[in-house]
């Protein structure tokens, strides 16, 4: 399957984000990809969090979640986006991904469950964490994807519970701070939790300056299948469940596992 990662610099204007999100997500169907997965953030974002991200949400049936499901549909391409979604606290919204199928039904909804208070940052001052910790999966084509955003990266048995239930693509929707060895660290996560499970991960940050660009699938091996570079743009590669069969065929640690 081919899939699609649509590396923006969304900003405060969420019309113009919608626009950029519609462009890229033509360009993946156009490639052939059956999904396009965009960063965390995607219909708003700023470099620092503060009460325009609550103020600004919406619930996912909103009139952003609304374009995003036409999107899909307009282009036959499941895509996937980060939204600030309303929650039962009007002071704090959620950091969510939502999945739409490309008949534009809402396939999943993921809210970030580790919130960014660190580097200086305090998500958790004005977006509140996932009510549950269960993996959020989705099936598009035959393959099962499943959702991280951003900081979520940092904690494995996160990725392992997402393998656990049956991913075999890990969608890690990001807008990773920069700072000093930050990227080095996010190609360095994105391909340890590959490793770890013998699956793709695909990472797709925000463009600089907010965030670090460097949008990359990693292979079930830890290899960089596809990287973009610094810019807004649009990376395609293809994800072989056949390949990750034979990286579990000859590493099966899923079986020889002993810590629970």
């Amino acid at each position: 399957m081919r899939i699609a990662l649509g590396q923006l610099a969304s900003g405060t204007d969420t019309a113009a984000n919608l626009r950029a999100i519609d462009a890229f997500a033509g360009r993946a169907a156009a490639a052939g990809a059956a999904l396009v997965a965009f960063p965390e953030y995607a219909s708003y974002e700023k470099k620092k969090i503060d009460a325009t991200f609550p103020a600004a949400a919406q619930p996912l049936d909103g009139e952003v979640g609304a374009e995003l499901s036409r999107i899909a549909a307009r282009h036959r391409v499941a895509l996937v986006a980060g939204v600030v979604e309303s929650s039962p606290d009007p002071a704090r919204a959620y950091n969510t991904l939502a999945a739409f199928g490309a008949d534009g039904g809402l396939l999943a909804a993921y809210r970030k469950i580790h919130l960014f208070d660190a580097q200086g940052f305090q998500e958790s001052a004005f977006v509140a964490p996932a009510p549950s910790t269960d993996p959020v999966t989705f099936d598009v084509g035959g393959l099962r994807f499943g959702l991280l955003t951003c900081y979520d990266l940092r904690f494995p048995e996160q990725a392992q519970a997402l393998s656990d239930a049956g991913s075999q693509v890990l969608l890690a929707c990001s807008s990773w701070v920069p700072g000093e060895l930050k990227t080095n660290q996010w190609r360095t996560l994105l391909a340890a939790r590959a490793i770890e499970n013998s699956l793709y991960v695909a990472g797709v940050s925000q463009a600089p300056p907010v965030s670090v660009g460097n949008s990359l699938l990693a292979g079930p091996m830890g290899e960089v299948v596809a990287e973009l570079g610094l810019d807004p743009g649009v990376l395609t590669a293809d994800v072989s469940p056949d390949s990750m069969a034979e990286v579990r065929r000859h590493f099966p640690v899923h079986r020889q596992r002993r810590l629970r």
